[in-house]
Protein backbone atom coordinates (compact mmCIF):
# COMPACT_ATOMS: atom_id res chain seq x y z
CA UNK A 1 0.00 0.00 0.00
CA UNK A 2 1.51 3.51 -0.92
CA UNK A 3 1.23 5.65 2.19
CA UNK A 4 2.28 9.06 0.30
CA UNK A 5 2.54 10.48 -2.93
CA UNK A 6 5.61 12.12 -3.67
CA UNK A 7 6.43 14.75 -6.59
CA UNK A 8 8.17 13.01 -9.09
CA UNK A 9 5.08 10.18 -8.70
CA UNK A 10 2.26 13.42 -8.70
CA UNK A 11 3.82 14.15 -11.57
CA UNK A 12 3.99 10.68 -13.50
CA UNK A 13 0.70 10.42 -12.82
CA UNK A 14 -0.21 13.57 -14.40
CA UNK A 15 1.54 12.79 -17.53
CA UNK A 16 0.63 9.60 -17.35
CA UNK A 17 -3.18 11.16 -17.53
CA UNK A 18 -2.58 13.19 -20.45
CA UNK A 19 -1.56 9.79 -22.23
CA UNK A 20 -4.99 8.21 -21.02
CA UNK A 21 -7.87 11.07 -22.37
CA UNK A 22 -5.28 11.48 -25.71
CA UNK A 23 -6.11 7.86 -26.42
CA UNK A 24 -10.19 8.10 -25.25
CA UNK A 25 -10.50 11.81 -26.53
CA UNK A 26 -12.58 10.46 -29.57
CA UNK A 27 -14.44 8.24 -27.64
CA UNK A 28 -15.06 11.51 -25.36
CA UNK A 29 -16.29 13.05 -28.94
CA UNK A 30 -19.01 11.19 -29.57
CA UNK A 31 -20.37 11.94 -26.54
CA UNK A 32 -21.04 15.29 -27.59
CA UNK A 33 -25.19 16.45 -28.28
CA UNK A 34 -24.36 17.43 -31.86
CA UNK A 35 -24.07 14.96 -34.73
CA UNK A 36 -21.91 17.36 -36.87
CA UNK A 37 -18.07 16.45 -36.93
CA UNK A 38 -16.89 18.92 -34.94
CA UNK A 39 -17.67 17.69 -31.13
CA UNK A 40 -14.67 18.48 -29.42
CA UNK A 41 -14.42 18.08 -25.78
CA UNK A 42 -11.98 14.85 -25.49
CA UNK A 43 -9.96 16.51 -27.52
CA UNK A 44 -10.00 20.24 -25.91
CA UNK A 45 -9.42 18.40 -22.62
CA UNK A 46 -6.25 16.16 -23.93
CA UNK A 47 -4.87 19.34 -25.10
CA UNK A 48 -5.48 21.13 -22.38
CA UNK A 49 -3.78 18.80 -19.66
CA UNK A 50 -1.42 17.93 -22.95
CA UNK A 51 -0.06 21.71 -21.96
CA UNK A 52 0.75 20.45 -19.03
CA UNK A 53 2.17 16.91 -19.14
CA UNK A 54 4.76 18.96 -21.64
CA UNK A 55 5.69 21.39 -18.94
CA UNK A 56 5.79 18.83 -16.05
CA UNK A 57 8.88 17.47 -18.59
CA UNK A 58 10.31 20.22 -19.17
CA UNK A 59 10.44 21.68 -15.72
CA UNK A 60 10.75 18.66 -13.63
CA UNK A 61 9.23 19.80 -10.44
CA UNK A 62 10.61 18.00 -7.15
CA UNK A 63 7.47 18.56 -4.38
CA UNK A 64 3.72 17.97 -4.78
CA UNK A 65 3.38 21.76 -4.21
CA UNK A 66 5.61 22.35 -7.20
CA UNK A 67 4.27 19.64 -9.63
CA UNK A 68 1.00 21.05 -8.60
CA UNK A 69 1.53 24.47 -8.58
CA UNK A 70 3.26 24.08 -12.43
CA UNK A 71 0.33 21.75 -13.55
CA UNK A 72 -2.05 24.24 -12.75
CA UNK A 73 -0.29 27.29 -14.42
CA UNK A 74 -0.24 25.47 -17.96
CA UNK A 75 -3.24 24.64 -17.67
CA UNK A 76 -4.26 27.94 -17.43
CA UNK A 77 -2.71 28.98 -20.40
CA UNK A 78 -3.07 26.24 -22.20
CA UNK A 79 -7.20 25.87 -21.42
CA UNK A 80 -9.18 25.04 -24.60
CA UNK A 81 -12.91 25.06 -24.47
CA UNK A 82 -15.46 25.66 -21.87
CA UNK A 83 -14.40 21.85 -20.47
CA UNK A 84 -10.44 22.48 -20.43
CA UNK A 85 -11.01 25.81 -18.68
CA UNK A 86 -13.15 24.14 -15.91
CA UNK A 87 -10.41 21.43 -15.46
CA UNK A 88 -7.72 23.99 -15.43
CA UNK A 89 -9.79 25.56 -12.35
CA UNK A 90 -10.46 22.10 -10.94
CA UNK A 91 -6.41 21.25 -10.85
CA UNK A 92 -6.05 25.21 -9.94
CA UNK A 93 -7.81 24.60 -6.84
CA UNK A 94 -6.07 21.65 -5.97
CA UNK A 95 -2.64 23.00 -6.43
CA UNK A 96 -4.15 25.69 -4.18
CA UNK A 97 -4.33 22.83 -1.44
CA UNK A 98 -1.02 21.20 -1.34
CA UNK A 99 1.02 24.14 -2.13
CA UNK A 100 3.41 23.78 0.78
CA UNK A 101 3.27 19.98 1.02
CA UNK A 102 6.40 17.84 0.18
CA UNK A 103 4.26 14.60 0.01
CA UNK A 104 0.55 14.12 0.24
CA UNK A 105 -1.21 11.33 2.27
CA UNK A 106 -4.93 10.22 1.56
CA UNK A 107 -6.39 12.87 3.61
CA UNK A 108 -4.85 15.84 1.55
CA UNK A 109 -5.57 14.32 -1.68
CA UNK A 110 -9.18 14.60 -0.97
CA UNK A 111 -8.80 17.81 0.53
CA UNK A 112 -7.16 18.77 -2.46
CA UNK A 113 -9.61 17.61 -4.74
CA UNK A 114 -12.38 19.39 -2.74
CA UNK A 115 -10.68 22.87 -3.28
CA UNK A 116 -10.62 22.23 -6.80
CA UNK A 117 -14.08 21.25 -6.88
CA UNK A 118 -14.95 24.90 -4.72
CA UNK A 119 -12.80 26.63 -7.33
CA UNK A 120 -14.75 25.33 -10.47
CA UNK A 121 -17.67 26.27 -8.72
CA UNK A 122 -16.70 29.69 -8.07
CA UNK A 123 -16.19 30.43 -11.83
CA UNK A 124 -19.19 28.92 -12.79
CA UNK A 125 -22.05 30.86 -11.10
CA UNK A 126 -25.06 29.29 -12.46
CA UNK A 127 -23.52 25.68 -12.64
CA UNK A 128 -26.17 23.02 -14.05
CA UNK A 129 -26.76 19.78 -12.35
CA UNK A 130 -25.68 16.84 -15.28
CA UNK A 131 -22.09 18.27 -15.95
CA UNK A 132 -18.34 17.78 -14.99
CA UNK A 133 -19.29 20.01 -12.23
CA UNK A 134 -21.54 17.41 -10.64
CA UNK A 135 -18.94 14.50 -11.15
CA UNK A 136 -16.09 16.13 -9.76
CA UNK A 137 -18.27 17.01 -6.68
CA UNK A 138 -19.88 13.90 -5.35
CA UNK A 139 -16.31 11.94 -6.57
CA UNK A 140 -14.88 14.60 -4.36
CA UNK A 141 -17.36 14.18 -1.43
CA UNK A 142 -16.92 10.33 -1.94
CA UNK A 143 -13.06 10.89 -1.28
CA UNK A 144 -13.30 12.67 1.94
CA UNK A 145 -15.33 9.60 3.14
CA UNK A 146 -12.58 7.35 2.26
CA UNK A 147 -9.87 9.36 3.72
CA UNK A 148 -11.59 9.20 7.02
CA UNK A 149 -11.25 5.43 6.61
CA UNK A 150 -8.12 5.39 5.45
CA UNK A 151 -6.17 8.67 5.66
CA UNK A 152 -2.96 7.39 4.68
CA UNK A 153 -4.20 5.34 1.75
CA UNK A 154 -4.35 7.91 -1.21
CA UNK A 155 -4.46 5.03 -3.82
CA UNK A 156 -7.79 3.67 -1.77
CA UNK A 157 -9.06 7.25 -1.57
CA UNK A 158 -8.86 7.93 -5.53
CA UNK A 159 -10.07 4.82 -6.08
CA UNK A 160 -13.15 5.71 -4.45
CA UNK A 161 -13.28 9.08 -5.24
CA UNK A 162 -13.40 7.36 -9.20
CA UNK A 163 -16.01 4.57 -8.29
CA UNK A 164 -18.80 7.62 -6.92
CA UNK A 165 -17.98 9.50 -10.21
CA UNK A 166 -18.75 6.94 -12.50
CA UNK A 167 -21.76 6.47 -10.47
CA UNK A 168 -22.42 9.63 -10.90
CA UNK A 169 -21.88 9.95 -14.69
CA UNK A 170 -24.18 7.14 -15.38
CA UNK A 171 -26.49 9.58 -13.85
CA UNK A 172 -26.11 12.34 -15.59
CA UNK A 173 -28.42 11.34 -18.47
CA UNK A 174 -31.46 12.22 -16.27
CA UNK A 175 -30.25 14.96 -14.26
CA UNK A 176 -29.36 16.62 -17.72
CA UNK A 177 -32.43 17.71 -19.98
CA UNK A 178 -30.05 18.02 -23.18
CA UNK A 179 -28.34 14.96 -21.82
CA UNK A 180 -31.52 13.11 -21.75
CA UNK A 181 -33.00 13.94 -24.87
CA UNK A 182 -29.62 12.80 -26.71
CA UNK A 183 -29.72 9.47 -24.64
CA UNK A 184 -25.69 10.11 -23.34
CA UNK A 185 -23.75 10.87 -20.52
CA UNK A 186 -21.65 14.46 -19.99
CA UNK A 187 -18.48 14.18 -22.18
CA UNK A 188 -16.97 16.85 -19.80
CA UNK A 189 -17.70 14.17 -16.61
CA UNK A 190 -16.62 11.24 -18.15
CA UNK A 191 -12.83 13.13 -19.58
CA UNK A 192 -12.68 14.10 -15.80
CA UNK A 193 -12.83 10.41 -14.74
CA UNK A 194 -10.43 9.36 -17.55
CA UNK A 195 -7.95 11.40 -15.98
CA UNK A 196 -8.29 10.47 -12.44
CA UNK A 197 -8.89 6.82 -13.71
CA UNK A 198 -4.69 7.46 -15.55
CA UNK A 199 -3.15 9.24 -12.40
CA UNK A 200 -4.53 5.67 -10.31
CA UNK A 201 -3.18 3.63 -12.97
CA UNK A 202 0.15 5.70 -12.94
CA UNK A 203 0.40 5.12 -8.83
CA UNK A 204 -0.31 1.57 -9.30
CA UNK A 205 2.23 0.81 -11.86
CA UNK A 206 0.30 0.28 -15.26
CA UNK A 207 2.13 1.13 -18.23
CA UNK A 208 1.59 4.20 -19.68
CA UNK A 209 -1.04 3.65 -22.77
CA UNK A 210 0.89 3.80 -26.22
CA UNK A 211 -0.92 3.74 -29.69
CA UNK A 212 -3.49 6.28 -31.41
CA UNK A 213 -7.22 7.04 -30.18
CA UNK A 214 -9.60 4.38 -29.34
CA UNK A 215 -12.57 4.51 -31.94
CA UNK A 216 -14.51 2.45 -30.11
CA UNK A 217 -17.62 4.36 -28.98
CA UNK A 218 -19.38 3.22 -25.40
CA UNK A 219 -22.67 5.52 -26.51
CA UNK A 220 -23.45 8.12 -29.76
CA UNK A 221 -25.75 10.72 -29.51
CA UNK A 222 -28.85 11.82 -30.53
CA UNK A 223 -28.86 15.46 -31.42
CA UNK A 224 -30.00 18.39 -28.90
CA UNK A 225 -29.41 21.59 -28.74
CA UNK A 226 -26.98 23.86 -26.09
CA UNK A 227 -29.19 25.79 -24.02
CA UNK A 228 -27.57 29.67 -24.94
CA UNK A 229 -25.26 31.40 -22.45
CA UNK A 230 -26.20 34.66 -20.89
CA UNK A 231 -24.51 37.61 -19.87
CA UNK A 232 -26.20 40.05 -18.02
CA UNK A 233 -23.83 42.63 -16.50
CA UNK A 234 -21.14 44.44 -18.59
CA UNK A 235 -18.51 45.49 -16.75
CA UNK A 236 -15.09 43.21 -15.70
CA UNK A 237 -13.71 44.03 -12.71
CA UNK A 238 -11.02 42.29 -11.24
CA UNK A 239 -9.04 43.67 -8.54
CA UNK A 240 -6.33 42.37 -5.62
CA UNK A 241 -6.64 43.22 -1.72
CA UNK A 242 -4.11 42.73 1.01
CA UNK A 243 -6.43 41.80 4.02
CA UNK A 244 -6.18 43.79 6.97
CA UNK A 245 -5.47 42.00 10.50
CA UNK A 246 -8.43 41.74 11.17
CA UNK A 247 -9.98 40.18 8.75
CA UNK A 248 -12.12 36.74 9.29
CA UNK A 249 -13.34 35.72 5.42
CA UNK A 250 -14.65 36.52 1.92
CA UNK A 251 -18.25 34.86 2.57
CA UNK A 252 -19.71 38.28 3.09
CA UNK A 253 -17.85 40.16 0.23
CA UNK A 254 -18.71 37.26 -1.68
CA UNK A 255 -22.60 37.55 -0.84
CA UNK A 256 -22.09 41.11 -1.53
CA UNK A 257 -20.69 40.62 -5.04
CA UNK A 258 -23.42 38.22 -5.93
CA UNK A 259 -26.30 40.66 -5.52
CA UNK A 260 -24.67 43.10 -7.85
CA UNK A 261 -23.08 40.81 -10.62
CA UNK A 262 -22.11 37.43 -11.77
CA UNK A 263 -19.40 35.13 -13.18
CA UNK A 264 -17.67 35.95 -9.75
CA UNK A 265 -14.06 33.76 -8.81
CA UNK A 266 -12.34 34.49 -5.72
CA UNK A 267 -8.72 33.31 -5.28
CA UNK A 268 -7.35 33.50 -1.90
CA UNK A 269 -3.87 32.66 -0.12
CA UNK A 270 -2.95 33.70 3.22
CA UNK A 271 -2.26 37.43 2.84
CA UNK A 272 -4.36 38.60 -0.33
CA UNK A 273 -7.51 37.88 -2.22
CA UNK A 274 -8.37 38.16 -6.30
CA UNK A 275 -11.34 38.73 -7.32
CA UNK A 276 -13.10 38.84 -11.10
CA UNK A 277 -16.75 40.02 -11.53
CA UNK A 278 -19.05 41.53 -13.93
CA UNK A 279 -20.80 44.04 -12.63
CA UNK A 280 -22.77 47.09 -13.63
CA UNK A 281 -21.27 49.06 -10.61
CA UNK A 282 -18.27 48.66 -10.09
CA UNK A 283 -16.99 51.41 -8.04
CA UNK A 284 -19.10 49.80 -5.25
CA UNK A 285 -17.68 46.16 -5.27
CA UNK A 286 -14.10 48.36 -4.55
CA UNK A 287 -15.35 50.52 -2.39
CA UNK A 288 -16.62 47.62 -0.08
CA UNK A 289 -13.47 45.54 -0.74
CA UNK A 290 -11.74 47.53 0.93
CA UNK A 291 -13.91 47.08 4.43
CA UNK A 292 -12.10 43.65 4.04
CA UNK A 293 -8.68 45.36 3.12
CA UNK A 294 -5.79 47.41 0.77
CA UNK A 295 -6.73 47.62 -2.24
CA UNK A 296 -3.60 46.78 -4.02
CA UNK A 297 -5.10 46.22 -7.70
CA UNK A 298 -8.02 47.26 -9.99
CA UNK A 299 -8.79 46.85 -13.94
CA UNK A 300 -12.37 47.71 -14.45
CA UNK A 301 -13.47 47.62 -18.63
CA UNK A 302 -14.84 50.90 -18.45
CA UNK A 303 -13.36 54.36 -19.38
CA UNK A 304 -15.22 56.27 -16.48
CA UNK A 305 -12.94 54.55 -14.08
CA UNK A 306 -9.95 53.64 -16.20
CA UNK A 307 -7.74 55.98 -14.09
CA UNK A 308 -8.21 53.51 -11.21
CA UNK A 309 -6.64 50.43 -13.11
CA UNK A 310 -4.26 49.92 -10.71
CA UNK A 311 -5.80 51.70 -7.43
CA UNK A 312 -2.45 51.49 -4.98
CA UNK A 313 -0.18 52.62 -7.78
CA UNK A 314 1.68 49.13 -7.79
CA UNK A 315 2.57 47.88 -11.40
CA UNK A 316 2.34 44.61 -11.91
CA UNK A 317 5.00 42.86 -14.68
CA UNK A 318 3.00 40.65 -17.35
CA UNK A 319 3.57 37.24 -17.43
CA UNK A 320 1.67 33.97 -18.89
CA UNK A 321 -0.33 33.31 -15.80
CA UNK A 322 -2.19 34.47 -12.56
CA UNK A 323 0.03 32.92 -10.89
CA UNK A 324 2.39 36.12 -11.55
CA UNK A 325 0.41 38.59 -9.92
CA UNK A 326 0.39 36.23 -7.02
CA UNK A 327 4.55 35.95 -6.94
CA UNK A 328 4.82 39.53 -7.29
CA UNK A 329 2.94 40.17 -4.48
CA UNK A 330 4.55 37.74 -2.66
CA UNK A 331 7.89 38.96 -3.10
CA UNK A 332 8.67 36.15 -5.26
CA UNK A 333 10.57 35.91 -8.23
CA UNK A 334 8.52 37.12 -11.42
CA UNK A 335 8.22 34.05 -14.45
CA UNK A 336 9.14 35.04 -18.06
CA UNK A 337 7.71 38.75 -18.76
CA UNK A 338 5.36 38.61 -22.18
CA UNK A 339 6.06 41.37 -25.16
CA UNK A 340 3.53 43.30 -24.97
CA UNK A 341 2.63 46.37 -27.21
CA UNK A 342 2.54 49.06 -26.19
CA UNK A 343 -1.17 51.30 -26.81
CA UNK A 344 -1.45 53.42 -30.07
CA UNK A 345 -4.67 53.87 -30.34
CA UNK A 346 -7.66 53.52 -27.92
CA UNK A 347 -9.05 50.59 -28.97
CA UNK A 348 -8.08 47.15 -30.86
CA UNK A 349 -9.91 43.85 -31.53
CA UNK A 350 -8.88 40.37 -31.70
CA UNK A 351 -11.50 37.53 -33.44
CA UNK A 352 -11.38 34.07 -33.61
CA UNK A 353 -12.51 32.82 -36.80
CA UNK A 354 -11.66 29.53 -38.95
CA UNK A 355 -11.05 30.53 -42.92
CA UNK A 356 -9.03 32.32 -44.92
CA UNK A 357 -12.31 34.40 -46.29
CA UNK A 358 -13.57 34.79 -42.89
CA UNK A 359 -10.21 35.59 -41.46
CA UNK A 360 -9.93 38.48 -44.42
CA UNK A 361 -13.14 39.88 -43.76
CA UNK A 362 -12.62 40.89 -40.05
CA UNK A 363 -8.87 42.58 -41.25
CA UNK A 364 -10.56 44.35 -43.83
CA UNK A 365 -12.69 45.78 -40.78
CA UNK A 366 -10.16 46.46 -38.64
CA UNK A 367 -9.35 43.46 -36.43
CA UNK A 368 -5.56 43.48 -35.34
CA UNK A 369 -5.46 40.18 -34.71
CA UNK A 370 -7.66 37.14 -36.06
CA UNK A 371 -7.06 33.16 -34.39
CA UNK A 372 -7.11 30.52 -36.85
CA UNK A 373 -9.77 28.65 -34.73
CA UNK A 374 -13.25 27.74 -34.17
CA UNK A 375 -15.91 24.75 -34.91
CA UNK A 376 -12.97 21.97 -35.27
CA UNK A 377 -10.03 23.61 -32.90
CA UNK A 378 -10.88 26.01 -30.08
CA UNK A 379 -7.77 28.35 -29.44
CA UNK A 380 -6.40 27.98 -25.73
CA UNK A 381 -6.65 31.05 -23.48
CA UNK A 382 -2.33 31.50 -24.32
CA UNK A 383 -3.44 31.25 -28.05
CA UNK A 384 -6.14 34.57 -27.62
CA UNK A 385 -3.48 36.10 -24.47
CA UNK A 386 -1.03 36.17 -27.44
CA UNK A 387 -3.05 38.39 -29.87
CA UNK A 388 -4.52 40.57 -27.20
CA UNK A 389 -0.65 41.14 -26.19
CA UNK A 390 0.26 42.07 -29.91
CA UNK A 391 -2.73 44.39 -30.10
CA UNK A 392 -1.40 47.72 -29.91
CA UNK A 393 -4.58 49.51 -27.94
CA UNK A 394 -5.30 50.83 -24.74
CA UNK A 395 -8.71 48.12 -24.98
CA UNK A 396 -9.18 45.31 -26.63
CA UNK A 397 -12.23 43.92 -27.89
CA UNK A 398 -12.11 40.02 -28.01
CA UNK A 399 -14.49 38.21 -30.73
CA UNK A 400 -14.77 34.40 -29.70
CA UNK A 401 -17.69 33.49 -32.31
CA UNK A 402 -17.86 30.78 -30.49
CA UNK A 403 -19.54 29.36 -26.89
CA UNK A 404 -17.06 27.20 -26.31
CA UNK A 405 -14.52 30.01 -27.03
CA UNK A 406 -15.91 32.44 -24.59
CA UNK A 407 -14.98 30.84 -21.50
CA UNK A 408 -11.36 30.34 -22.25
CA UNK A 409 -11.21 34.47 -23.83
CA UNK A 410 -12.92 35.26 -20.80
CA UNK A 411 -9.80 34.06 -18.84
CA UNK A 412 -7.77 36.19 -19.97
CA UNK A 413 -9.53 39.40 -18.58
CA UNK A 414 -7.30 39.08 -15.37
CA UNK A 415 -4.04 37.94 -17.14
CA UNK A 416 -3.96 41.58 -19.24
CA UNK A 417 -1.32 43.67 -18.38
CA UNK A 418 -0.83 47.98 -19.82
CA UNK A 419 -4.31 47.64 -21.21
CA UNK A 420 -7.63 46.34 -20.69
CA UNK A 421 -9.28 42.78 -22.02
CA UNK A 422 -13.62 43.33 -23.32
CA UNK A 423 -14.86 39.81 -23.97
CA UNK A 424 -17.67 40.28 -26.47
CA UNK A 425 -20.32 36.92 -25.82
CA UNK A 426 -20.24 36.56 -29.86
CA UNK A 427 -21.17 32.46 -30.70
CA UNK A 428 -21.00 32.43 -34.20
CA UNK A 429 -18.61 34.25 -37.08
CA UNK A 430 -21.59 36.36 -38.59
CA UNK A 431 -22.44 37.60 -34.63
CA UNK A 432 -18.75 39.36 -34.63
CA UNK A 433 -18.96 40.72 -37.76
CA UNK A 434 -21.71 42.64 -37.05
CA UNK A 435 -20.35 43.56 -33.87
CA UNK A 436 -17.61 44.83 -35.30
CA UNK A 437 -19.14 46.73 -37.45
CA UNK A 438 -20.32 48.87 -35.03
CA UNK A 439 -17.46 50.07 -33.42
CA UNK A 440 -16.68 53.47 -33.51
CA UNK A 441 -13.61 54.42 -32.59
CA UNK A 442 -14.48 57.64 -31.26
CA UNK A 443 -17.26 56.45 -28.92
CA UNK A 444 -16.50 55.69 -25.57
CA UNK A 445 -16.07 52.09 -24.30
CA UNK A 446 -19.30 52.53 -22.75
CA UNK A 447 -21.10 53.04 -25.89
CA UNK A 448 -19.20 50.79 -27.99
CA UNK A 449 -19.85 47.90 -25.79
CA UNK A 450 -23.38 48.55 -26.01
CA UNK A 451 -23.94 49.18 -29.93
CA UNK A 452 -21.77 46.08 -30.40
CA UNK A 453 -23.86 43.85 -27.67
CA UNK A 454 -26.99 45.01 -29.61
CA UNK A 455 -25.79 44.18 -32.80
CA UNK A 456 -25.19 41.03 -31.77
CA UNK A 457 -28.77 40.56 -30.73
CA UNK A 458 -29.77 41.30 -34.08
CA UNK A 459 -28.17 38.40 -36.18
CA UNK A 460 -29.55 35.18 -36.82
CA UNK A 461 -26.93 32.38 -37.82
CA UNK A 462 -27.94 29.05 -40.06
CA UNK A 463 -25.32 26.74 -40.31
CA UNK A 464 -25.44 23.96 -42.92
CA UNK A 465 -23.15 21.01 -42.35
CA UNK A 466 -22.99 17.28 -42.64
CA UNK A 467 -23.78 14.19 -39.62
CA UNK A 468 -20.72 12.36 -38.92
CA UNK A 469 -22.44 9.50 -37.57
CA UNK A 470 -26.06 7.91 -37.39
CA UNK A 471 -28.38 9.39 -34.64
CA UNK A 472 -31.90 9.60 -33.45
CA UNK A 473 -33.13 13.11 -32.28
CA UNK A 474 -37.20 13.31 -32.14
CA UNK A 475 -37.71 9.72 -33.44
CA UNK A 476 -36.31 11.03 -36.47
CA UNK A 477 -33.56 8.82 -37.99
CA UNK A 478 -30.35 10.90 -38.91
CA UNK A 479 -27.98 9.24 -41.27
CA UNK A 480 -24.43 9.66 -41.81
CA UNK A 481 -23.65 12.00 -44.28
CA UNK A 482 -26.85 13.56 -44.19
CA UNK A 483 -26.62 17.43 -44.84
CA UNK A 484 -27.75 19.53 -41.16
CA UNK A 485 -29.16 22.68 -41.35
CA UNK A 486 -28.81 24.55 -37.53
CA UNK A 487 -30.61 27.53 -36.81
CA UNK A 488 -29.39 29.15 -33.56
CA UNK A 489 -27.73 25.93 -32.71
CA UNK A 490 -31.10 24.94 -33.10
CA UNK A 491 -31.80 21.84 -35.26
CA UNK A 492 -33.59 22.85 -38.51
CA UNK A 493 -34.06 20.21 -40.59
CA UNK A 494 -32.37 17.52 -42.62
CA UNK A 495 -31.95 15.94 -46.20
CA UNK A 496 -30.10 13.91 -48.46
CA UNK A 497 -30.00 16.42 -50.88
CA UNK A 498 -28.40 20.12 -50.38
CA UNK A 499 -30.15 22.19 -52.73
CA UNK A 500 -33.48 20.79 -51.21
CA UNK A 501 -32.21 21.59 -47.61
CA UNK A 502 -31.10 25.86 -48.45
CA UNK A 503 -34.74 26.23 -50.13
CA UNK A 504 -36.06 25.32 -47.10
CA UNK A 505 -33.53 27.66 -45.17
CA UNK A 506 -34.43 30.41 -47.87
CA UNK A 507 -38.26 29.81 -46.80
CA UNK A 508 -38.12 29.72 -43.44
CA UNK A 509 -39.70 33.00 -41.28
CA UNK A 510 -36.39 34.24 -40.11
CA UNK A 511 -34.65 34.66 -43.92
CA UNK A 512 -37.72 35.69 -45.41
CA UNK A 513 -38.44 38.49 -42.83
CA UNK A 514 -34.80 39.48 -43.38
CA UNK A 515 -33.37 43.26 -44.48
CA UNK A 516 -29.52 41.93 -45.15
CA UNK A 517 -28.88 38.30 -45.89
CA UNK A 518 -24.98 37.11 -45.88
CA UNK A 519 -23.98 33.70 -47.24
CA UNK A 520 -20.40 32.62 -46.56
CA UNK A 521 -19.85 29.50 -48.43
CA UNK A 522 -16.87 27.31 -46.97
CA UNK A 523 -14.00 25.48 -48.34
CA UNK A 524 -15.82 22.57 -49.75
CA UNK A 525 -17.91 24.77 -51.69
CA UNK A 526 -16.89 25.15 -55.07
CA UNK A 527 -17.85 28.83 -56.66
CA UNK A 528 -20.00 27.28 -59.55
CA UNK A 529 -22.03 25.74 -56.57
CA UNK A 530 -21.71 29.09 -54.49
CA UNK A 531 -23.14 30.80 -57.00
CA UNK A 532 -26.13 28.68 -57.90
CA UNK A 533 -26.73 28.87 -54.12
CA UNK A 534 -27.12 32.53 -54.32
CA UNK A 535 -29.07 32.52 -57.02
CA UNK A 536 -31.57 30.25 -55.37
CA UNK A 537 -31.50 32.78 -52.26
CA UNK A 538 -32.10 35.59 -54.56
CA UNK A 539 -34.97 34.06 -56.07
CA UNK A 540 -36.80 32.96 -52.90
CA UNK A 541 -35.73 36.00 -50.89
CA UNK A 542 -36.32 38.85 -53.12
CA UNK A 543 -36.99 41.43 -50.19
CA UNK A 544 -33.54 41.03 -48.87
CA UNK A 545 -30.15 42.04 -49.68
CA UNK A 546 -28.23 39.54 -50.34
CA UNK A 547 -24.21 39.44 -50.21
CA UNK A 548 -22.15 35.96 -51.35
CA UNK A 549 -18.50 35.43 -50.12
CA UNK A 550 -16.10 33.40 -50.18
CA UNK A 551 -15.33 32.30 -46.06
CA UNK A 552 -13.32 29.26 -46.82
CA UNK A 553 -14.31 27.79 -43.38
CA UNK A 554 -13.96 24.06 -42.66
CA UNK A 555 -16.96 21.23 -41.67
CA UNK A 556 -19.42 24.10 -42.35
CA UNK A 557 -20.33 24.29 -45.90
CA UNK A 558 -22.30 27.56 -45.43
CA UNK A 559 -23.24 30.04 -42.85
CA UNK A 560 -25.91 32.27 -43.41
CA UNK A 561 -26.51 35.48 -41.37
CA UNK A 562 -30.05 37.18 -41.47
CA UNK A 563 -30.68 41.02 -39.86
Amino acid sequence: MRECIDGASLAQALIHAAASIDLQKQQINELNVFPVPDGDTGTNMSLTISTAAAELRKKQPRTVGEVAATNASALLRGARGNSGVILSLLFRGFAKAVKDKDTIDGRDLAIALDFGVAAAYKAVMKPAEGTILTVSRLAAAKAADAARRTPNDPEAVLEAAIAEGRETLAHTTEMNPVLKKAGVVDAGGKGFLVILQGMLDSLRGVPMPEGGEDAATEQKTDYAAIAAEEITFTFDTVFIVRKNADFKGVEGFEAYLNSIGDSLVIGEDDDCFKVHVHTDIPGAALTEAQKYGTLELAKIENMRTQAEDLAAGRHIQSTDDLDAVEAQLEGKPMPEVRKIAAPEKKYGVVAVAAGDGLAAVFRDLGADGVISGGQTMNPSTDDIMKEIDAAPAEIVFVLPNNGNIIMAAQQCVPLAEGKKVVVLPTKTVPQGISALMVMDPEADEEANVAAMTEAIGHVRTCEVTYAARDSEFDGFAIKRGDYLALAEHQLFGTDRKLEKLLRRLAESEELQNAEFINIFYGEDVTEREAQRSLKLFTELCPNAEITLLSGGQPVYYYMISAE
